[in-house]
C-alpha cells in the first residue's frame, strides 16, 4: 500500500513542481520573497518573539495547497485520463491518499522552506550576534498550525475537485471557500455585540500561548478528520467513472 501511495504522490508532485504548474514560478519566487525577507526583515525580532505570526504561518498552506489540489481529479477528468487511472492495479486508498499527501506536500513544504528562509534573514538582520528561534510553543504552533492548515485544505480540496467538472470550477469554490474561512471570523466577530467581544476577548486573553497552540491543533485535527473521512467515502471508482 506505502508503495503504490508513493506511486501516486511521486507522479502528482512531478506534475505539480514542472513549468507549466498553477502557482507559477513568479508565484512561488514572491511568496518567499515576502514570507522568506520582506516580512521577516520589516517585523524584525517581533517575527520570531510575537504569537501573531502564527496567523501567517496558517494561511500561507491554505494557498498554495488550494493551487495544485484543485487539479488531483478535476483534471484528470479534463484530461481524460482519469478512467485510465481508475482501471489501473492501484488501490482506491493509494489513489486518494496519494493526491491528498502530494498536494500537502507541496504547500506545507514550501512553507517550511519559507519559515527556514524568514529565520535566517531574521538572523542576519537583527540578530546582533545572537541566534534567534521562535519560542517553544511558537515554535510547535507554527509547524503543528502549518501542517493541520495544508491538511485543511488537501481534504477540502481533493473532495471538490472529486465532484469538480473542471479545474477552473475546483479552483473557484476553494477559493471562494478560503475566504469565507478567513474573512467570516474576522467581520463575525466585529458583528457581536460589544459585551460579547469583551468577555471573549478576556476568554482568550487569559490563555497562554501553549493552551491556545492545542487548541487550535485539536479544532484542525477534528476538521480534518472529518474532511479526510468525507473523501473517502466520496471516493468511489463506478460513480467516478459514470461521472
Amino acid at each position: 500500500m506505502l508503495t503504490d501511495i508513493w506511486t501516486v504522490m511521486r507522479k502528482e508532485l512531478q506534475e505539480a513542481f514542472n513549468l507549466g504548474d498553477r502557482v507559477g514560478k513568479f508565484g512561488l519566487l514572491f511568496m518567499m520573497f515576502s514570507f522568506g525577507i520582506l516580512l521577516p526583515w520589516q517585523m524584525g525580532r517581533s517575527w520570531v518573539e510575537s504569537p501573531i505570526t502564527l496567523v501567517y504561518w496558517s494561511w500561507v498552506p491554505l494557498f498554495l495547497v488550494n493551487a495544485v489540489v484543485a487539479d488531483s481529479f478535476a483534471g484528470e477528468r479534463e484530461r481524460h485520463t482519469l478512467e485510465t487511472l481508475l482501471a489501473s492495479r492501484l488501490p482506491d486508498q493509494a489513489i486518494l491518499f496519494g493526491k491528498l499527501l502530494a498536494a500537502l506536500a507541496y504547500g506545507v513544504g514550501l512553507t517550511w522552506a519559507s519559515l527556514l528562509v524568514g529565520l535566517v534573514t531574521i538572523n542576519l538582520f537583527h540578530g546582533e550576534g545572537r541566534l534567534l528561534f521562535y519560542p517553544p510553543a511558537v515554535a510547535l504552533g507554527v509547524i503543528g498550525i502549518s501542517l493541520l492548515s495544508g491538511g485543511l485544505a488537501a481534504g477540502a480540496g481533493v473532495l471538490v475537485s472529486l465532484r469538480a467538472k473542471s479545474v477552473q470550477q475546483a479552483t473557484q469554490v476553494l477559493s471562494i471557500a478560503i475566504m469565507a474561512l478567513i474573512f467570516i471570523p474576522t467581520f463575525g466577530l466585529q458583528a457581536l455585540p460589544a459585551a460579547w467581544q469583551e468577555r471573549l476577548w478576556n476568554i482568550v486573553s487569559g490563555w497562554n500561548v501553549t493552551q491556545a497552540v492545542l487548541v487550535a491543533i485539536a479544532v484542525l485535527a477534528v476538521l480534518n478528520s472529518v474532511l479526510i473521512g468525507a473523501a473517502m467515502r466520496r471516493f468511489q471508482r463506478a460513480r467516478l467513472i459514470a461521472d
